[in-house]
């Protein structure tokens, strides 16, 4: 008689020695799709496949195992009978993870897995794109959102039926909300088809949702928007989305931010920036302009000698933080305009003020260029 040495448990599962508890799972979890017997075509293919299968089990029930893993890590397969080598007879189906996992496994096949009733099941979360304008983002608003969702029928209560007579037990499954079967070693169950798994059939369904439990219906939602939101923002309202079925909890309503452009703002962080134009002889002397702000106008000291580009600050003008720590600046950078168009007289005044400074407009550049070519040297 040719003796024929059992496969290391760990090779069988395609894992190492390290392997943790979730690798096992995993690894089984993948074999035991592809050799269940009952999915496999042709006798000799299933009697291949149902070996292999045994073989893998065998090896997930022993390293699953704390105190049985130890003892296969030690002394191998001649850790004795007791420990290895139990094939279907020695499956603890109700222990813990290798329980689980085959109920996993059953409900990839067969679309239930013995769980009967139907169950509960979360209403969908709803999404309203809210489009603001700057300043309504900036110091926040009261929206009055009309919000259609599905909503639990008020009539029949969520039960689908017309009175509570009109629930009978499914003649299919008596009323358990599942059918059991054999298939192939084992004993399974799954949701019945006849009444989806609810264990009840509607004889006179409510007159209002039809039967179907919930109804389409628009609601108007006060909501609060908080000073400082920002485009791409979302604001979750809790349990404000479609209401569950068979007692589950609703969804969450999402409130997307959407900014409308400025004409004259933009905004950066907490800050609120524009650009403020000056004419050249203020932006040198110094003087007083008007500047708009989010709260009206303002008048602005501009120092003499402002250079194109200088930012000047107005505190505390501009955007609420979220959290109500502080508020931001408005920020305001100078643009300095150059003339187009000047008279002979005006041409004569800026000629005598570059003579007085001691500029030419003629070799300005070429003194700047000379510059440069040292620079380079």
């Amino acid at each position: 008689m040719v003796h024929v040495a059992k496969r290391d448990y760990y090779e069988t599962l395609g894992v190492d020695r390290n392997a943790s508890d979730e690798d096992l799972k995993k690894a089984f979890r993948k074999l035991a799709r592809q050799y269940h017997p009952d999915l496999q075509s042709g006798e000799q293919q299933k009697k291949t496949s149902e070996e292999k299968f045994k073989e893998v089990n065998e090896a997930y029930e022993s390293l699953s195992d704390p105190e049985k893993r130890k003892r296969y890590d030690t002394f191998g397969h001649a850790g004795g009978p007791q420990g290895f080598g139990g094939g279907f007879e020695g499956f603890d189906f109700g222990r813990g993870g290798f329980g689980d996992v085959f109920n996993d496994i059953f409900e990839d096949f067969f679309g239930g897995g013995g769980r009967g009733r139907q169950r509960a099941e979360r209403g969908s979360d709803l999404q309203y794109n809210l489009e603001l304008s700057f300043e309504e983002a900036v110091y926040g608003k009261e929206a009055k959102l009309r919000i259609p969702r599905w909503e639990l029928c008020q009539e029949c209560k969520g039960t689908g039926a017309r009175s509570a007579a009109a629930l009978k037990p499914c003649p299919g499954c008596k009323g358990a909300g599942e059918l059991r079967f054999q298939q192939g070693f084992f004993s399974v169950s799954r949701p019945c088809t006849q009444c989806e798994g609810s264990g009840q059939i509607i004889s006179d369904p409510c007159g209002t949702c039809r039967g179907r439990k919930r109804v389409y219906r628009e609601r108007t939602l006060s909501v609060h928007i908080p000073a400082g939101v920002e485009s791409g923002m979302r604001l979750r309202l809790a349990n404000e989305g479609e209401h569950g079925l068979n007692g589950g909890p609703p969804g969450d309503l999402y409130v997307a931010i959407a900014v409308k452009p400025h004409p004259f703002f933009k905004r950066k962080g907490t800050d609120i920036l524009c650009d403020v134009p000056v004419s050249f002889v203020t932006a040198a002397l110094g003087g007083k302009v008007e500047v708009p702000t989010l709260t009206g106008n303002t008048v602005i000291k501009i120092p003499a000698g402002t250079q194109h580009d200088k930012v000047l600050r107005l505190k505390g003008l501009g955007v609420p933080n979220l959290q109500g720590h502080q508020t931001g600046d408005h920020l305001m950078r100078i643009k300095i305009q150059i003339p187009t168009k000047l008279t002979p007289k005006q041409k004569e005044l800026l000629g005598e003020f570059a003579k007085e400074s001691g500029m030419s407009t003629d070799t300005e550049g070429d003194g700047f260029f000379d510059k440069m070519k040292t620079f380079f040297e």
